[in-house]
This record gives structure tokens, C-alpha cells and sequence, in this order.
């Protein structure tokens, strides 16, 4: 039984993969467009934009973690958006149809619930408030359709909070890197909570539902219980060995100033760690209802600050001697 797993070069996927390994199993393909750092022997050089490639990627996998997406905030042109999480979505079912796989379990987001909708379940309306979310629903649509053909087919839907650890290069990494070099001003109140994940808990979780009834299953995850933004930049200046929250804008003053950098990136094209929809977000209450999760028998092997602290000691492992 060959286990395959798209995207598995990137920051989720390896950690999925060492975890696999961990638990003894050798039967693994990374199909990815980059060679994997940590397992190189194990990587199958393929793009999901490619449909010839799929078909060779996937001969002989009987199960498949689609992980592979286009998810940062900043993509230009937006259709690549579409073209990788859409279109290369359906180069990855074609695949499967063409192979007989029947389990799969395929990393959504919790993006497609909008910005600030409030204590999101699944069974909830989507609203995406962007391209990444609404190029994600269409995938998922596509992908139950799949699970819909054959009765004996398995599909498990993880939408994913955002998604931290060592090696992530994301926005709660971004965040961090501004606290620890002293850039770092609150903008707004900071008492809107944040659902998130720490990466090791999200691989475990992956890992506990490539297992069940044949269907269609969807689950939100994040690691509980949710931290404000208050709290998050206390625990994280804490452990770079700072005291207290730090500077402190109102909303509509961070909102100009992340304006004026998006005029500045199109003038300059590069790419600044501050944006309109970074303080959007930043500000929003992004809160996901993960009860399902927890009602499938899964215990996250780590809490919230532990995986804060791993992150930090990472990253960041000479800032504290000095701060």
C-alpha cells in the first residue's frame, strides 16, 4: 500500500512525513515541484498544473493526501490561484479516477468561511472574502463529486486554520519576526481571538483520520482553546524576552498605513510583510468551531504555547541571550 502525498516538499508535508516515517511507514511518495530537504529518495518531481505528470505521479498509490495549494495573500496574477488549487485539483482527481484510489484526504482552509464570520461550523454557509477561499470551495465541490461516484470511495476534508511551526515562512512567522526585531505595533484593540494550529498537531490529525467509513467527511481543525490577539503577542514577547504588549495603533491608522504599502509594493513589485489585507485579518475574529475534530477520538499531542515555544526556540534561539 503506497501512501502518496502532494506538496509533500512543503512545510505541512514534511512534518506529515516524518510523522509517517516515525510510525513505520516506508511506502511514502512526495510528489512536489521541488525535491524534498529532508527526504530527497522520496520525492516524485511533478506539478499538479501537470495532468500527464499526475498520471504518473499516482500509479500505485492506494491513499493520497492532496496538500499541494497556492495559498499565500500576496499571489499575482490572481489566476494562479485557480490553476494550481482548482484546475490542479482536478488533474489530481482525474489521476485517481484513472488509478483506483479510493481514500484521500484533502487539506482545505477555513478561508472560505469569509473574514470575521464569527464561530464557523461546517455545516455553515461559505463566504469567501478572497480568491484563495473561493478557488478552494470550487476544489472542494470537485472533490465530493468524486467521493459522490463510488460508494466504496473515501474523502476526508480538513479545513485548516492558519498553520504555524519551525520552518514555516507564513504570516505568524512574520509576525514573530517583527516582535523579535522590534517592528512590531498592535493595531486595534486586540482582543479579537485567532483559531490557529501548531503543525505538529495538524500531521497527527491528518495522520488519525486516513482511517473510517467510506464517504464524504468534512472537519475544521485548530488547536484549542483559541488566543486573542492580546494574549498571542504576550506569550510570544514573553518567551523572546520582552515585557509587556508593546506599541499600540487604532484600527483606521493601521488600515491607511497597510494601503500605503500595498501602493508602495505595486509601485516598487516587491513584497512587504505589511499589507491592507494583513491588517484586515490581523484584526478579524477568525474563530472555527473544531468540535467535530475532537469528537472523532483525536487529542492533540501539544498545546498552543508549546508549539509557540518550538517555534520561537527554532527561529529564534539567540534573541532572548540578547533582548
Amino acid at each position: 500500500m503506497t501512501i502518496a502525498i502532494t506538496g509533500g516538499a512543503g512545510f505541512i508535508g514534511t512534518v506529515l512525513a516524518q510523522q509517517l516515517i516515525i510510525a513505520g511507514r516506508s511506502d511514502l511518495r512526495l510528489i512536489d515541484i521541488r525535491r524534498s530537504e529532508a527526504f530527497p529518495e522520496l520525492t516524485f518531481d511533478a506539478d499538479v498544473r501537470d495532468e500527464d505528470a499526475m498520471l504518473r505521479a499516482l500509479q500505485g498509490v492506494t491513499t493520497l493526501y492532496h496538500l499541494a495549494a497556492e495559498h499565500r495573500d500576496d499571489v499575482r496574477p490572481i489566476s494562479k490561484y485557480y490553476d494550481v488549487n482548482v484546475q490542479g485539483g482536478r488533474n489530481v482527481l482525474k489521476a485517481a479516477r484513472a488509478h483506483n484510489i479510493r481514500q484521500m484526504i484533502f487539506t482545505s482552509s477555513v478561508a472560505l468561511y469569509g473574514l470575521d464570520a464569527g464561530h464557523s461550523k461546517e455545516e455553515d454557509i461559505p463566504k469567501p472574502f478572497n480568491d484563495y477561499g473561493a478557488s478552494k470551495l470550487e476544489s472542494e465541490s470537485d472533490f465530493k463529486t468524486w467521493a459522490a461516484e463510488d460508494p466504496q470511495r473515501r474523502l476526508a476534508i480538513v479545513r485548516l486554520v492558519a498553520t504555524f511551526g519551525p520552518g514555516n515562512r507564513g504570516n505568524i512567522y512574520t509576525l514573530m519576526e517583527q516582535i523579535a526585531r522590534g517592528r512590531f505595533v498592535m493595531v486595534g484593540r486586540g482582543d479579537n481571538c485567532k483559531s490557529i494550529a501548531y503543525v505538529e498537531n495538524v500531521a497527527a490529525f491528518l495522520r488519525h483520520i486516513a482511517q473510517g467509513p467510506a464517504g464524504s467527511h468534512l472537519y475544521n481543525y485548530a488547536d484549542k482553546p483559541d488566543l486573542s490577539m492580546n494574549d498571542f503577542v504576550r506569550t510570544v514577547r514573553v518567551a523572546l524576552g520582552y515585557q509587556g504588549q508593546g506599541l499600540r495603533l487604532p484600527y483606521a491608522m493601521g488600515l491607511c498605513g497597510g494601503y500605503a504599502f500595498d501602493t508602495l509594493a505595486k509601485i516598487t513589485g516587491r513584497r512587504f510583510p505589511i499589507s491592507a489585507v494583513r491588517v484586515q485579518k490581523f484584526c478579524a475574529n477568525t474563530i472555527v468551531d473544531a468540535r467535530r475534530a475532537g469528537d472523532s477520538g483525536f487529542t492533540a499531542p501539544h498545546t498552543l504555547e508549546e508549539g509557540l515555544r518550538a517555534m520561537i526556540a527554532a527561529e529564534f534561539p539567540d534573541h532572548k541571550k540578547a533582548a
